[in-house]
């Protein structure tokens, strides 16, 4: 199921965050996906794994490159996204339904506050297209 994606939070690196209390479901947003092109794997990170916000949290590659995905919030992974070592395509085809990646548990709720909503993510998009 999708989530409405002017209810998320992103980062100029083209994640998104869905912020649900002290959690935040994490995927890549649709303009990135797009210009990954075809993703063929996705190396999701251990659970537990600690990292600060801008940290590489995991890695997706494409049939043109590797790309990092950059932890938009501070904390630790609590959930992975299996389904995508079998079918990484979901990344492609649903982006904020079934291509998330992680659940996070959020170390520092503030942080959230420095993250752009979907009004000013789709302004960015437009100086860099």
């Amino acid at each position: 199921m999708s989530v409405n994606p002017k209810e998320l939070k992103y980062t100029r690196e083209h994640e998104w965050a869905l912020i649900e209390g002290n959690r935040a479901k994490v995927g890549i947003t649709d303009f990135a996906q797009s210009h990954l092109g075809d993703i063929v794997y996705v190396d999701l990170p251990p659970l537990g794994k600690e990292v600060k916000k801008g940290e590489t949290l995991l890695v997706v590659e494409s049939v043109k490159t590797a790309s990092d995905v950059y932890a938009p919030l501070s904390g630790k992974v609590i959930e992975i996204n299996n389904a995508l070592s079998k079918a990484p395509e979901k990344v492609n085809r649903d982006p904020y339904g079934e291509g998330w990646m992680v659940i996070m548990e959020i170390k520092d709720p503030k942080e959230a506050e420095e993250l752009l909503n979907s009004e000013d993510y789709e302004s960015y998009l437009s100086t860099i297209s």
